[in-house]
């Protein structure tokens, strides 16, 4: 958990508040005290695995020190179904209390990890590197895009102060305040943002290839390239000429994205890797 940082550790202690907040009126009634036991928590169906820290962080919040887990994988290994990835034992309370909290995060964490890794293998041998974005859940951000890492994509921006990306709304607002000379604007005030940010990488949407051809000659880093046909993103390529680099986005599926990454492009964001994960099932189960 050192690894994820505090936003992490503070996502496992608020989501035991919202389990534990009352207690466990179920365990505390009905389950004998005292009572010990060993379980497992296993996958039911194939995927990456992904979030074993934070389901062994949660056990550690609510245990008093008698609950032993024990890994039987690695975080990031393609996994079949049946596979026990965690073994408990210890008082049954505690595995009772920390069970939901633990898989939620699993089962999560895993989709987006094996989802990633669909996309990663989808493009393998094309030399184009995978992005996410910032639509992640708020409050978890940190943990999911630990979660594309695990699946072998790469993390584009974690907040708006990474670096400078102009998107529509920007491009917009600067269309309206200078209609005739807005890419003549967004060039000087790149220069600007690279004198007082040296280190801060600048990326600009461009939506047509007319933008392309304006935006081509700026100090940029990064163009991104939205929603765009395979043709457009083709001829966009042989505009740009290796100036800067480019990035591709918008209706990116499996199907569609090894088309993509042949255009030439360097890097394709997408997305669904975290706001349309579907989670893998996994479950606890009481062994003895």
């Amino acid at each position: 958990m050192d690894l994820l940082g505090e936003e992490a550790r503070e996502a496992v202690r608020r989501a035991l508040r919202e389990d534990l907040s009352q207690g466990d009126v179920t365990s505390s009634g009905f389950i004998p005290e005292g009572s010990v036991c060993r379980a497992e928590i296993s996958a039911k169906e194939e995927g990456v695995v992904c979030g074993l820290p934070v389901a062994q962080a949660v056990f550690g919040e609510v245990s008093c020190g008698d609950l032993r887990l024990e890994l039987s994988c690695e975080e990031g290994d393609a996994i079949e179904a049946g596979t026990t990835v965690l073994s408990l034992s210890g008082p049954a309370a505690e595995v009772l209390a920390g069970e939901r909290t633990a898989l939620n995060f699993l089962q999560h964490l895993s989709g987006v990890a094996s989802l990633t890794r669909a996309f990663v293998e989808a493009i393998d041998g094309t030399g184009v590197r995978l992005l996410d974005t910032r639509k992640t859940l708020p409050g978890l951000r940190s943990l999911e895009k630990y979660a594309v890492r695990c699946g072998g994509g790469s993390n584009h921006r974690f907040s708006l102060g990474d670096h400078v990306l102009l998107k529509d709304n920007h491009l917009a607002l600067l269309k309206t305040a200078f209609p005739g000379s807005w890419a003549k604007e967004v060039g000087l005030r790149a220069e600007r943002v690279r004198r007082l940010r040296p280190l801060a990488r600048i990326e600009v949407e461009a939506q047509s290839l007319g933008e392309v051809a304006e935006l081509r000659t700026l100090p940029l880093d990064l163009l991104l390239l939205d929603n765009m046909s395979l043709e457009e993103l083709r001829r966009a390529v042989a505009l740009i000429g290796g100036r800067m680099r480019l990035e591709a986005s918008g209706g990116v599926t499996l199907e569609r994205i090894r088309a993509i990454a042949e255009t030439g492009v360097d890097f394709i964001s997408v997305g669904a890797l975290t706001h349309s994960a579907k989670a893998m099932d996994f479950s606890l189960r009481i062994t003895a």
